[in-house]
């Protein structure tokens, strides 16, 4: 069995978008050592401006908004390596390991005597660390029609709640041929009275109560596929060309082709998933193995960057609460004994520094710096 203090770290995250920065920069800030490992990239990483974040101005990249996120979780004493997780172990209690990615002879992860592993083996590739918690928050990727497209956020857009409210009183196409297709199709009546369905040469495969509700809405169907198309000056795309020789303008739509989710890591540790694709979790992010946790659009829900920053919050909330030390309950107290001074606090050396010498800190610059003011405005 490893003791707490043999861990390289309390937490890892492995993702490095809105919901597991927001996780890592919970947990450091409740003293657990962190650990993000991000290899790039993302949803968010694409975004050219920031909407629907309170605090946060459109002209915000995604990258710009990362990197700041990035910046906090590093200040307050987590560590941000770049890096590819290739899988993750987990630890059974009494040292003994289950086998690779998680899973014994039988399928089921070697688990501890109270049903849990004692903590997780994760392999970057460059190397190995040992870590008590996992946070999975690898997202997932939008399936892209095929060319010819134009660039994302300037006609090509993959979130409706974000960006419906740029195409007001505007034309609008949805690419796709199944529900989901269908739906945004006649939610987007909601913003414009000029939306088509764009199914490229393929067939309808929506449902017979789908077919019926697109009918009954002012939504024109396109069948032909796309063979060209039109940008303005500023590279927005001002139209598409059709295979009947038809050109229809557009200011912008949304592809609805469904997600490829990063699952792998959750897969090779036996974690539930949704029948939709999801990892299954709980109102604080915990999956299906505990000690495992999975954030953002990874899990069921609104795939939104508020959503994934609460969805962060409570994870880490949820882990400092799993693995606090104190209080220390009575049943540990009888095997224990009572909490010794030399015991307290419960926050790593590394971590107690950075804390102190932080400008959040009440004994920090920023205290001695309104020290100061306050004593220049006394004696004023």
């Amino acid at each position: 069995m490893i003791s707490d203090d043999e861990f390289d770290f309390d937490v890892t995250v492995v993702g490095a978008g809105p919901a597991g920065l927001t996780s890592a920069l919970y947990a450091t800030r409740l003293g657990l050592d962190t650990l993000v490992v991000n290899r790039g990239g993302g949803r968010a990483a694409m975004m050219r401006d920031t909407h629907n974040v309170i605090g946060v101005t459109e002209e915000t990249s995604g990258n710009e908004f990362l990197k700041t996120a990035q910046e906090q979780v590093k200040s307050y004493g987590g560590e941000y390596r770049r890096g590819f997780v290739e899988h993750v172990e987990a630890i059974g209690r009494g040292g003994g390991d289950s086998d690779s990615r998680g899973s014994g002879d039988d399928g089921d992860v070697d688990e501890g005597d109270d049903g849990a592993p004692d903590g997780f083996r994760v392999d970057t590739g460059d190397e190995e660390l040992t870590t008590r918690r996992v946070v999975l928050a690898t997202g997932f990727s939008d399936e892209r029609p095929d060319p010819p497209l134009p660039r994302t956020g300037m006609g090509l857009h993959y979130c409706l709640h974000c960006d419906a409210y740029m195409f007001v009183d505007e034309s609008v196409y949805v690419m796709g041929t199944g529900d989901s297709a269908a739906y945004v199709a006649m939610i987007m009546l909601n913003f414009t009275d000029e939306v088509d369905v764009l199914l490229r040469g393929e067939e309808p495969d929506w449902s017979d109560d789908t077919a019926e509700m697109l009918e009954n809405h002012p939504v024109d169907v396109v069948r032909e596929e796309i063979t060209g198309m039109n940008k303005d000056d500023d590279g927005w795309l001002e139209s598409f060309e059709f295979e009947d020789g038809t050109v229809r303008e557009y200011k912008g739509g949304f592809p609805m082709y469904g997600s490829d989710y990063h699952a792998e890591l959750a897969d090779a540790l036996g974690l539930e998933r949704e029948d939709s694709g999801e990892v299954a979790v709980d109102d604080h992010g915990r999956t299906s193995l505990e000690g495992v946790y999975a954030v953002g659009d990874l899990t069921p829900g609104h795939n939104q960057i508020p959503v994934a920053m609460g969805e962060g919050a409570k994870c880490g909330i949820a882990i400092h609460m799993d693995l606090r030390a104190f209080p220390r309950s009575t049943d540990d107290i009888a095997d224990l004994g009572p909490v010794d001074e030399s015991e307290v606090p419960a926050v790593s050396p590394e971590l107690m520094a950075t804390a102190v010498a932080h400008e959040g800190h009440a004994g920090g610059p920023r205290a001695d710096a309104d020290e100061v003011e306050g004593e220049a405005t006394a004696d004023d």
